[in-house]
């Protein structure tokens, strides 16, 4: 399912088109990640805020699927029980919203990119990868952001199974970046020799979304 399917019109898009225009949330402030722990323009939730574009796929464990293609010498179709054969990890991270709020310390369940990485070996002309949400959505990520070492794969978040309206059964967490890029229900990676725009990045959101630089529209 490609994003064309997604609601380009809706409501919740067109107001995120004039945020963009308008520049809206931003401060102009530059921060460090590896001293401020609050991003620029950003304000703590204790909650964890559910977005989305208005659909949540009902997706099983027993029906759920990871297809990785592309440039990789290792492409895959992962069912659950072969995702969860891979090497599992417990990490814990803040989170960063482009809508401007944070949450700090969240547990997670899943499987590292390294070790996914490891899994499907990528070609070395492989530069950035796409994912496809069980939704239609897709977000991009240079494969260098993937490949930090506090992105994960995740199943649980603090020791549960992840809900449906967060994602699950899997979604992706990007810890450094906004939280648009971190998608849900994921379905599809495809690793690509270049960066590509994903929904949100062809809807006037920034290609990469560094919160400490405030990235979030496009320069263009």
């Amino acid at each position: 399912m490609a994003d064309d399917n997604l609601p380009e019109d809706s409501k919740l898009t067109l107001t995120k088109r004039k945020w963009a225009e308008a520049g809206k949330f931003l401060t102009g402030s530059i921060a460090r990640p590896d001293t401020d722990r609050l991003p620029p323009g950003q304000h703590l939730v204790k909650n964890w805020p559910v977005l989305d574009l208005g659909q949540q796929p009902s997706v099983s464990t027993a029906q759920w699927k990871l297809d990785v293609r592309g440039l990789v010498n290792k492409p895959v179709s992962l069912d659950w029980t072969a995702f969860q054969n891979l090497p599992q990890t417990q990490m814990r991270s803040d989170i960063h919203c482009v809508t401007t709020w944070s949450r700090y310390d969240n547990d997670w369940r899943g499987v590292s990119t390294h070790d996914f990485l490891d899994a499907v070996d990528p070609k070395e002309e492989a530069a950035a990868v796409l994912l496809t949400s069980y939704d239609g959505y897709t977000t991009n990520l240079l494969l260098s952001d993937f490949a930090v070492s506090d992105a994960i794969i995740v199943t649980h978040w603090e020791g549960k199974p992840l809900t449906e309206e967060h994602g699950g059964p899997v979604r992706l967490v990007v810890p450094h970046l906004y939280f648009w890029k971190s998608a849900k229900w994921l379905h599809r990676i495809e690793f690509l020799s270049r960066d590509q725009a994903g929904f949100w990045e062809k809807n006037g959101y920034h290609m990469r979304g560094d919160p400490w630089a405030e990235e979030r529209y496009s320069d263009d």
